[in-house]
């Protein structure tokens, strides 16, 4: 409940104030940062985007305290490069690791380097608690960890994915860590990432925190709080199984956990000071709901790129709004790095930009352009136009009115695609080459089945 003081505050800072330097000067504390990022989470997986079969209450009435984005990105259509994207604020083919489609359990030479400045890095120096809690997947040994890269505390998974209840690798390791060390904590891995979330919440904070709340859920294994007693160790256990009854079970302990961590937030008094913000990593995979999309995660189509955005700050953020800015994980560490008046490392500029604005409603639409590119695939999204490059064939896509990217205009818009496969080019030049042969290590090819998500 805000006092009248704060709703005060908060109603100018909404109405007026449209600049984060604007919205700074005029609050009296910096806010809390709560960054909550699912896994393999698809376009459609939430009630509040359209899935029939089950329901998330708890994060819908999430979107219905803030503003929901129909129009918001992945920087990669696969884990290790998005998270690569979040951390640094960068395009992830700026970094060795950020090419890794995703980063296998097994590799122990490649990671964030040390020297390279993160969203956890210049908030800590910025006088910011920092705690990551869930999975890393940018390093898989303790000089590429999150320790390494400014977060004061670490309890999660390093590697691609964990088995729920053993929290074992694919390669059949042990993978849950407190800091340094491996933990001895036991259970259902989206319910410890929920509870040490409310820890973190619960305990007095002498500094505004940066929470990186990172669940694992609804990756694979497909597995739902009730399937303790399957054989864990199967052979091929960790990409087969599941069903779209086992899903959403997931589905709901997730929404379930994203709850208790906001009805904590509360408690505590801290949620009236505290930007929420909701996305996934890529889109959805086997079991999820993509429509209207076209196919899936490892896809730079829609249904592998666009995913759920959702921000809130009460008073700050108008509520029950809905915004079609095209954004991309890059623009959250951007906007996060901006709210908290953080300055960005000059060595290491930013490629995201500051949705303040968007969020605060002074702006309606801002100018965006954004970039994609994995092994074999490359696209631009400009407007209403998406120009995408795949398997040696070239499109253009109004998808102001065909999102399922089915009906080909690059002849009858010649122009458009023209100018955005150069923009595409110009930027492709300033990347890191992309490599040449299968990255993966871990998911690539293994569980994808392309065109079986729903949405296809």
């Amino acid at each position: 409940m805000l006092n009248r003081r704060h709703f005060l505050q908060s109603a100018v800072s909404a109405a007026a104030l449209g600049s984060a330097r604007e919205l700074l000067a005029a609050r009296a504390t910096r806010p809390n940062i709560l960054f909550i990022l699912a896994d393999d989470l698809g376009y459609g997986d939430l009630s509040c985007y359209g899935r029939p079969e089950y329901k998330t209450p708890f994060i819908d009435t999430l979107a219905k305290e803030g503003v929901k984005f129909t129009d918001n990105y992945a920087s990669a259509p696969v884990c290790t490069p998005t998270r690569c994207a979040f951390h640094t604020g960068r395009y992830p083919q700026r970094l060795e690791v950020g090419l890794r489609e995703p980063l296998p359990d097994g590799n122990n030479e490649i990671g964030i380097p040390e020297n390279h400045p993160t969203i956890a890095s210049l908030l800590k120096q910025n006088g910011y608690e920092t705690t990551l809690i869930g999975k890393w997947n940018l390093g898989n040994v303790a000089k590429f960890g999150p320790n390494r890269h400014g977060f004061d505390e670490f309890f999660g998974i390093n590697g691609t994915a964990a088995d729920y209840y053993t929290h074992k690798n694919v390669a059949g390791i042990f993978d849950l860590y407190e800091n340094l060390e491996p933990s001895k904590e036991e259970g259902y891995l989206t319910d410890l990432f929920t509870e040490r979330a409310l820890k973190v919440i619960a305990r007095k904070h002498t500094k505004p925190f940066f929470l990186s709340l990172q669940y694992n859920a609804p990756h694979w294994p497909w597995e739902g709080p009730a399937d303790k007693g399957l054989d864990h160790d199967a052979p091929g256990h960790m990409q087969a199984g599941g069903s779209q009854v086992v899903y959403g079970e997931m589905m709901k302990r997730l929404d379930a956990g994203v709850g208790r961590v906001l009805r904590a937030l509360q408690a505590a008094k801290l949620d009236s000071n505290t930007l929420v913000i909701f996305t996934s990593d890529n889109g959805g995979e086997r079991y999820s709901y993509n429509w209207p999309f076209s196919f899936q995660k490892e896809d730079l189509w829609e249904g592998g790129l666009r995913v759920p955005a959702i921000a809130r700050w009460p008073g700050v953020i108008p509520a029950g709004r809905t915004t079609h800015q095209p954004a991309v994980t890059i623009d959250w560490t951007a906007t996060i790095l901006a709210l908290t008046g953080t300055k960005p490392d000059a060595a290491y500029p930013l490629d995201g930009v500051d949705l303040t604005p968007i969020l605060t409603g002074s702006r309606v639409q801002m100018d965006r352009t954004l970039f994609f590119r994995i092994v074999g695939q490359g696209a631009v999204r400009s407007g209403k136009w998406k120009y995408l490059a795949e398997s040696g064939q070239e499109h253009l896509y109004d998808l102001s009115v065909d999102p399922g990217e089915k009906g080909d205009l690059k002849t009858a818009h010649a122009d458009v695609f023209e100018n955005l496969k150069s923009q595409f080019q110009k930027w492709d030049a300033q990347m890191l080459p992309s490599p040449v042969g299968p990255q993966g290590g871990g998911e690539k090819g293994k569980a994808k089945g392309k065109g079986k998500a729903k949405g296809k």
